[in-house]
């Protein structure tokens, strides 16, 4: 079965086309050696596979796109509010009690169209929308099709030289950001998560930040890890032991995803996994899929997710979802 993405990375304005067959990989530990665009979900099943188009073709700045077909599946909008009290309660609840330190609750919200925007042209307006983030619009028969404008880096580099971030805390943006202990906090815990993954694969790594950035309409705080790695043997092992971070999960890690997995209203699907070009043309670039939106024949479905911890309050991390969900949201406010 064929599939394709088309990607541009942040701050540039190229972008590539890459096609060819999908295949499924057992576990994210299993992409050591291999090479092709990944998609991979929040928690790899055998509904949502972990996959991998192995390129037949990559090209780079070209304008001839093909018109895109959209899965015929239908959506529906049920009562996301309502989910959302119930999913908070009980989130909420475990963190006071201690169970956890942190959870990441998400939802997801449907959208009818009679007519949707053509994805080309929802990809362009995402790429002249968001310059610093990466854009990418990819679509396979076990997928879907997925627009995603996402920050947050999970894995990238070349050769031996590598990258990973701690990217948590939302706030709209502003020149004067003024940070919470909440949000201060939620990063520091990320942060030191990714410490601890790391010193299992290098001891020669380097930490800057926090720092505030810029993602469209909002900022988070964001710590910059790089180091060296011997890539093509231990690469999958390293995801496999990163994803998903405390970014998008919860602390401890493999709890809060069972958790998350029976409690949640929605099914995550590949909103929360990551996405992008494994050693492609020698390059690694991988993105937790946040800001994003699966693409129907009659509509979209968008997701959004915030960081809970005991002293976070309903309406303000409500709030956060919303302003996270207007990334997508104005792809398509005039439909």
């Amino acid at each position: 079965m064929q599939g394709f993405a088309l990607f541009r990375l942040p701050y540039t304005t190229d972008y590539t086309l890459l096609s060819g067959q999908v295949q499924v990989v057992p576990s994210c530990a299993e992409l050591s050696g291999r090479q092709g665009f990944v998609i991979a979900p929040f928690a790899p099943s055998a509904e949502h596979p972990v996959l991998i188009i192995s390129p037949d073709r990559v090209e780079q700045g070209s304008d001839d796109f093909a018109p895109v077909e959209l899965p015929p599946i239908s959506g529906k909008t049920g009562n996301p509010r309502a989910d959302y009290h119930i999913d908070f309660a009980n989130f909420h609840a475990h963190l006071v009690n201690g169970d956890f330190s942190k959870l990441v609750l998400s939802r997801s919200i449907f959208i009818p169209a009679d007519n949707p925007i053509s994805p080309i042209e929802l990809y362009q307006k995402a790429c002249e929308s968001y310059p610093r983030m990466m854009i990418i619009l990819v679509s396979t028969p076990q997928s879907g099709m997925w627009l995603v404008a996402t920050p947050e880096i999970l894995l990238s580099g070349r050769g031996e030289l590598w990258q990973t971030v701690a990217l948590a805390g939302t706030m709209p943006f502003s020149e004067q950001v003024l940070w919470s202990d909440k949000n201060i906090q939620e990063q520091r815990y990320v942060a030191t998560y990714i410490t601890e993954q790391l010193e299992q694969f290098t001891s020669d790594f380097k930490e800057t930040g926090p720092r505030t950035v810029r993602a469209g309409h909002l900022a988070h705080l964001r710590s910059d890890f790089h180091f060296q790695l011997n890539e093509k043997q231990t690469v999958g092992e390293l995801i496999q032991s990163l994803h998903p971070t405390p970014a998008v999960c919860g602390l401890p890690k493999q709890a809060a995803l069972r958790f998350i997995l029976q409690n949640e209203h929605h099914d995550r699907s590949y909103y929360s996994g990551f996405m992008g070009p494994l050693f492609v043309e020698g390059a690694t670039n991988l993105f937790v899929t946040l800001r994003c939106m699966e693409l129907f024949s009659n509509g979209y479905r968008l997701y959004a997710g915030g960081g809970i911890l005991c002293d976070s309050r309903e309406e303000q991390e409500w709030q956060e979802t919303e302003i996270k969900l207007d990334t997508m949201r104005n792809m398509i406010k005039d439909v």
